[in-house]
Formats: C-alpha cells, sequence, structure tokens
C-alpha cells in the first residue's frame, strides 16, 4: 500500500468509524506502529485534519468540525515528481503573469504543495534557485487593467476602453466585447469584437485602458469564426484576404528551421542540396517581414513575387541609410 493510500484508508477509516485504537489501525493497515503515527502526524500538520487523541479510550477520531475547523482530504492526490512539475509550472507562469491575474490565487495551493514535499531540499526556494527563466527582446509594461479585463471575459460583460494605436499614435474610444486572452510572443493580447468597427479585432493589453464594465451582456463569437479571422495569418495580425508565402533556407539553417513552428497550416520539405522550403498563409505581412530578415542571407523569398520586391526595398533603404 503506498503512502497516498494509506492516507485515504486513514480518512475512511476515521469517518466510518467513530473511535479507533492504534492496534486496528496497524491490523488495517499492515504496517508498523511508528508508520501509522507518522502518518498521522502529516495529516494533522499538512492536511489540517482534525484528528484527535481520546487518551481515556486510547483511541483516535476525528473532532467534530465546527466553526475553523476546515478539513478535506484533496480530491485529486499528487505524487512527489507531480508537485514537482506543479511547483515549476508556477515559477514558469510567474514570468507571462504581469498582471498578476492568476498568482494569487494559486498562491494558497503552492504553499500547500511545498507543506506537502515538507524537505528544505524540495521547497519552492529550491526551483527558484535551481530553474532561471530569462525573458529578451519582450516590451516592459504594466497591465494595470489586467485584471478588469480578465474579469470582464470571464463573466461576459461589454467593455468602454480607451486604445491606443502605436501605429498611428491615434486614441480611439470603443465599446468591445472580449473573447479570450492571448499570450503571443512575450505580450498579452485581447481577441474583442469591436462594436465601433463591427468586427473582430485583436487588442495589444498594454495599449488598453478600460474606462467602464457595463452590465451589457458581451456578443459571443464562435471559436471557429475567431480562427478564421485570427489564425488563418501569419502571426498576431489578422485579415480575410490570404495569401501564401514560400521561404528556402540554406542548408545551414534548415537543420533549426525544419523543427520550428511557423503556422499550424505550415508545409515544409528538404530539397535535393539540403535546403529546406516553407509554405504557410498569411494576411498581413509587417510581423512577417520582420521574422524574415532576422536570418539575414540564410533565408529568400520565392513567393509572392510582391513581398520579394517589398523585402528588396527595405534592405536597399537599409543599405542607404547605413
Amino acid at each position: 500500500m503506498s503512502n497516498r493510500e494509506r492516507l485515504y484508508k486513514i480518512d475512511q477509516i476515521l469517518n466510518s468509524k467513530q473511535n479507533i485504537n492504534m492496534a486496528d489501525l496497524i491490523k488495517r493497515l499492515e504496517v508498523s506502529k511508528s508508520t501509522v503515527k507518522r502518518d498521522i502526524q502529516f495529516m494533522r500538520d499538512s492536511l489540517n485534519a482534525p484528528i484527535i487523541f481520546d487518551r481515556d479510550s486510547e483511541t483516535y477520531r476525528f473532532e467534530t468540525q465546527g466553526p475553523g475547523i476546515k478539513y478535506e482530504l484533496p480530491g485529486l492526490w499528487f505524487s512527489a515528481e507531480e508537485i514537482h512539475a506543479l511547483m515549476t509550472m508556477q515559477h514558469l507562469l510567474a514570468g507571462i503573469d504581469s498582471g498578476g491575474l492568476i498568482g494569487p490565487h494559486i498562491k494558497p495551493l503552492l504553499s500547500r504543495l511545498t507543506g506537502i514535499l515538507g524537505t528544505k531540499e524540495d521547497s519552492i526556494d529550491e526551483i527558484n534557485k535551481r530553474i532561471k527563466v530569462e525573458v529578451i527582446g519582450n516590451r516592459q509594461f504594466n497591465l494595470e487593467h489586467f485584471q478588469v479585463i480578465g474579469s470582464a471575459l470571464l463573466k461576459r460583460k461589454r467593455l468602454i476602453i480607451d486604445y491606443h494605436a502605436r501605429s498611428t499614435d491615434e486614441t480611439t474610444t470603443r465599446e468591445i466585447s472580449p473573447q479570450r486572452l492571448v499570450y503571443y510572443k512575450g505580450n498579452w493580447y485581447l481577441d474583442a469584437w469591436c462594436h465601433l468597427k463591427s468586427d473582430i479585432r485583436s487588442f495589444s493589453v498594454d495599449s488598453v485602458k478600460c474606462k467602464e464594465t457595463l452590465e451589457t451582456k458581451a456578443e459571443d463569437i464562435s471559436d471557429k469564426k475567431l480562427d478564421e479571422t485570427l489564425s488563418e495569418g501569419y502571426g498576431i495580425f489578422s485579415g480575410s484576404n490570404i495569401k501564401w508565402v514560400t521561404l528556402k533556407f540554406t542548408p545551414e539553417r534548415a537543420r533549426w528551421v525544419s523543427s520550428e513552428k511557423w503556422h499550424p497550416k505550415q508545409k515544409g520539405e528538404f530539397q535535393d542540396d539540403g535546403s529546406y522550403q516553407l509554405t504557410f498563409p498569411y494576411s498581413q505581412d509587417p510581423e512577417l517581414i520582420m521574422d524574415i530578415m532576422k536570418y539575414g542571407s540564410d533565408v529568400k523569398v520565392l513567393e509572392p513575387k510582391e513581398l520579394k520586391e517589398k523585402i528588396h526595398k527595405i534592405l536597399i533603404e537599409a543599405v542607404r541609410n547605413y
């Protein structure tokens, strides 16, 4: 019988029987007296189990639960390896939870998991010491309206926002129906139905200022329609005018690119000379151009012609200004 099975067994015995002595527990659990005592102490200290020892009858029982006494054996029990995985996940999550929407809610769970592990070597401090997460190139921002957005999103309420578009340096006031939050390349985006434009839009959350949460129910857009509008093209940019790009990477770069995911619908294959040809759809090209150019001379645009000419023009201008 494993440790967790014994804990459930003890819980079951104490819930089904008013009192039980040590000899009966040893017999039922088929372990030593010291193991039973250790399990009971663990349940008291780490799980807040209200187990008391009645000295008169020399039996164990659950204390009658009343105000201030809260105990419930977890419905899902974790192994030490699973707890480590959860704690590690929380550590990584802290790097993307800039708005503090999730962290405060899982902090009590993290504390309980640390207690269950019960040793200094397995503590969250040790994980923080041994795992380092470096995020380079992300924008630094203060997502002061992140929780308001998250709340309206889950409660299905509309929002009145001021949105600053960096491309035009203009701020517009809009009424939106939030649909989903997306974490993409180090930044948070809000997919929403924009009632001003009567269309689906993706808003960079750090450019959103929430003015009011309305009681009006948010309009629900199907996942299929959201994906058709926002996920068919390349990257975070949406659009219905879908085109296909074909890129050819040098044999040296092909070894890396062949294992990368550029788009869910991408098609790639190695050529006879060891190069790698990659094809995928896009709608707008700003992000695509940036991602292509970072490969320098290791990539060549084969199709479409207009994208190839645009990048060529950008490179000529860059050399002229160098």
